[in-house]
């Protein structure tokens, strides 16, 4: 199919459940790898494809900036967050408010929790009967698994998950159907922020009270309740000094707000794109027997599924772009899906190769808001494809899979499976 540059809406967010955004990239990269995109009589944005100018957008934070909002659904209307929240704060104050969070990071990894992520993962993996199959909603379930991280990572209730991915959704796909509200994709962006933001303002008060109730009243069973040993990452941070002050309520809640979201967007979309990709390769039996390419075809999943699909900037002075001038205060849009499939980085892009080597994917973005749990995600992905071969010898894709509405989360919310299971778990 021959798409027109000038044809192409990147700001349309039925493009990427009803067209083809991959055919879209391709003919921009190749013709117009920065143009200007027109989204209203008065809103517009530069939108960039190619992987080096993609990178260099988000690398070179002296000339554009992350302070007027990141996302498209922010376009013209700045976020009151910036300057106090880490992903809409520019270098050097970005530094300093990223640096408890590795720190933490670095003290309560993921490996440590390794064995009850492992337990959490094969309770999102069905059993299937003894020498028969097993059909179930693959995106479904990979739906829960940021919070079988982030649980135990963060000390939250399993209760509480539910209603964190339902809210991280609103927050991510405010236009799907599925999880937008009446009053549009405005009212469910506002709902879904004051909600996650009032959630971890609670467990941050209540950690520092030490309290052994919540605000009901009743027995807390996790946010409130005291802890032996070092704690978690929450208690972490609420004992973290930077610069010889402790972090601010506001920053704790921030750094659990950012860690949620981000492992919301990667967590849950990279397993159901990979698999769609191996059923429809018949490479899922071939990738399954090579535990020496779990790694790379780790990286080579988040390549493919690009699941955060852009970020914006906007420009601090007068820029030029792959030839083109880019005025100061315009907004630039870069497309880390386009660049995780520019074809002058990655050899045949558009084919899932488990063993890829130099895959330098752009998937967690890149310079100084370059992911913050990307070790996490990584750790992650591997204990879920290493359980996955584990446990089911065959998986098939059995209908359309349904994709977000959403011009931001590159995302599966539902995929329809069949499975077959491995002999030993049939023993087991």
């Amino acid at each position: 199919m021959t798409v027109r540059p000038a044809e192409v809406n990147l700001a349309d967010p039925e493009l990427y459940t009803d067209g083809d955004p991959y055919a879209a990239w391709r003919a921009l990269r190749a013709h117009a790898p920065v143009s200007w995109q027109q989204v209203s009589g008065t809103l517009g944005f530069w939108s960039v494809t190619r992987y080096a100018d993609v990178e260099r957008v988000l690398e070179d934070h002296a000339s554009f900036t992350s302070e007027r909002g990141t996302l498209l659904s922010l376009l013209g209307r700045g976020d009151p967050a910036a300057g106090r929240q880490m992903a809409v704060t520019d270098p050097p104050r970005h530094n300093r408010m990223r640096a408890p969070l590795h720190r933490a990071l670095r003290l309560r990894s993921a490996e440590a929790h390794a064995e009850e992520i492992r337990a959490g993962i094969r309770e999102l993996l069905p059993d299937a009967p003894p020498g028969e199959a097993r059909e179930f909603d693959f995106a479904a379930a990979c739906a829960q698994l940021p919070l079988v991280v982030l649980g135990p990572l963060l000390g939250l209730p399993a209760r509480d998950r539910p209603r964190l991915v339902r809210l991280a959704m609103m927050c991510a796909a405010e236009d799907d159907p599925e999880h937008q509200l009446p009053g549009g994709s405005e009212a469910t962006l506002e709902r879904g922020h004051r909600e996650l933001f009032a959630y971890f303002a609670d467990v941050v008060r209540q950690r520092r009270r030490g309290a052994h109730e919540d605000r009901a009243g009743r027995p807390c069973e996790g946010a409130g309740r005291p802890r032996e040993g070092p704690g978690d990452l929450v208690d972490v941070l609420l004992s973290m000094e930077v610069d010889g002050a402790r972090l601010t309520p506001g920053e704790v809640l921030s750094n659990c707000y950012s860690l949620l979201l981000g492992a919301s967007v990667t967590l849950a979309h990279v397993p159901p794109a990979a698999v769609l990709e191996l059923s429809r390769t018949g490479r899922y039996a071939e990738w399954a027997a090579r535990p020496d390419l779990l790694d790379s075809g780790v990286e080579e999943a988040l390549r493919r599924a690009s699941p955060a699909r852009h970020f914006m900037r906007h420009a601090r002075r007068p820029v030029v772009l792959a030839g083109v001038p880019v005025a100061e205060g315009d907004p630039v849009v870069a497309w880390l899906g386009s660049a995780n499939h520019d074809e002058t980085v990655f050899p045949r892009p558009d084919v899932f190769d488990p063993g890829r080597r130099r895959n330098r994917h752009l998937a967690f973005g890149a310079g100084p808001h370059y992911c913050a749990g990307a070790s996490i995600a990584r750790v992650t992905l591997r204990l879920f494809f290493a359980e996955l071969f584990a446990r089911y010898a065959e998986i098939e894709v059995t209908g359309a899979p349904v994709r977000a509405r959403s011009t931001f989360l590159s995302g599966i919310t539902h995929l329809p499976v069949r499975v077959r299971p491995r002999q030993k778990e049939v023993a087991r």
